[in-house]
């Protein structure tokens, strides 16, 4: 057999994101660790942030990061663009440039041909190429199922630092990429999505964050992160603790991919959206006219997600307008805002 007949997504039981630790467990195992003070480290751990950050000299600051997870679709060259694509979006998310890339991939060679690890392999060089940064090497162990991701490098200038913990009340938000990909993949397993809602997905995810970056580099952004695997509202949550505000997102604003919204009706829910809304619940305010198909929406997990950004109201409608001419963000939309801190940290309108 060779990796074109492969079929990867056959392999595992949680694809992507949704393969990532419960947020809450995450957090109560993050917490216990001791805290790290160097003047120089400019994000860390404790505000959640998507990548650590550490400052060189007053030119120059290293953002670094890794990610990595099972298969997310079917054919190997695609896993590895979308897997790649996820790992450097954290270091956009902070407004950075990636730099360097390292393969992190696990792979049992007796339980699949080589021809697969090599289109995985190439499908993360091609889109380390295509974000202008150099793949110089990695390292792999023998396991089953796979799982590929990279361990990646930028750089910033430390005063261009994007966070976020740098929200401010009054700030809209606007979210790049529509939501729905966990439910599509699992409505792929299941045979009940359509192949061409389920080819727009498999574009989204392997779009880089890059042009999303420069926009907002360009107007001068301070607080975006990216979506992920603990979906919108578990992100959203994150960046109001560690920017001490709460927000309210509208969820007829949300853009969400086609069928996902339907499939979510009908109960193709993801078990990672039920993980991740009961993490948000304690902070949470769902307002009774909210259907309960857009909650869960709201709580998918991503794989290779837009940028969540807060932009000042004034420059808002420009941001976005020039968010939508480019191509694959002509989804992006106005979500809601960002409002003093209040009871809750988070109110689904």
């Amino acid at each position: 057999m060779d990796s074109e007949d492969f079929d990867l997504l056959s392999t595992v039981e949680y694809g992507g994101c949704s393969a990532k630790l419960p947020p809450g467990e995450l957090a109560g195992i993050l917490a216990k660790l001791p805290p790290i003070n160097d003047p120089n480290l400019l994000v860390d751990i404790e505000t959640h942030d998507d990548a650590g950050v550490y400052k060189l000299n007053d030119e120059t600051a290293l953002i670094f990061t890794t990610d990595f997870f099972p298969p997310i679709c079917s054919d190997p060259y695609e896993f590895g663009e979308i897997a790649a694509t996820n790992a450097l979006s954290d270091v956009y998310a902070m407004g950075g440039t990636p730099l360097l890339a390292l393969n992190l991939l696990m792979f049992s060679s007796a339980k699949m041909p080589l021809s697969v690890f090599e289109r995985i392999l190439r499908g993360g060089y091609d889109k380390v190429k295509e974000a202008g940064a150099l793949m110089v090497g990695g390292h792999t162990i023998e396991d089953h199922p796979p799982k590929y991701g990279l361990a990646v490098v930028g750089t910033i200038h430390p005063e261009k630092l994007i966070t976020n913990a740098a929200a401010q009340p009054g700030d809209i938000l606007i979210l790049t990429k529509p939501l729905g990909v966990g439910i599509l993949v699992a409505a792929q397993r299941l045979k009940i999505v359509r192949e061409e809602a389920y080819r727009e997905v498999l574009n989204q995810m392997k779009l880089l964050n890059k042009t999303a970056r420069d926009i907002m580099v360009k107007h001068g952004v301070k607080c975006a992160t990216d979506v992920t695997g603990f979906g919108l509202l578990g992100h959203a949550l994150k960046m109001a603790d560690a920017s001490g505000v709460s927000l309210a997102i509208k969820s007829r604003d949300l853009p969400v991919v086609s069928q996902a919204e339907q499939l979510a009706y009908d109960g193709c829910i993801p078990g990672a959206a039920f993980r991740n809304l009961n993490f948000v619940q304690p902070s949470l305010h769902v307002a009774q006219k909210v259907e309960p198909h857009l909650k869960m929406v709201a709580t998918d997990a991503q794989t290779s997600g837009g940028l969540l950004i807060c932009v000042p109201a004034e420059k808002a409608q420009r941001v976005l307008n020039e968010l939508k001419s480019l191509p694959g963000l002509q989804n992006s939309a106005i979500i809601g805002e960002v409002l003093p801190k209040t009871r809750k940290a988070i109110y689904l309108e």
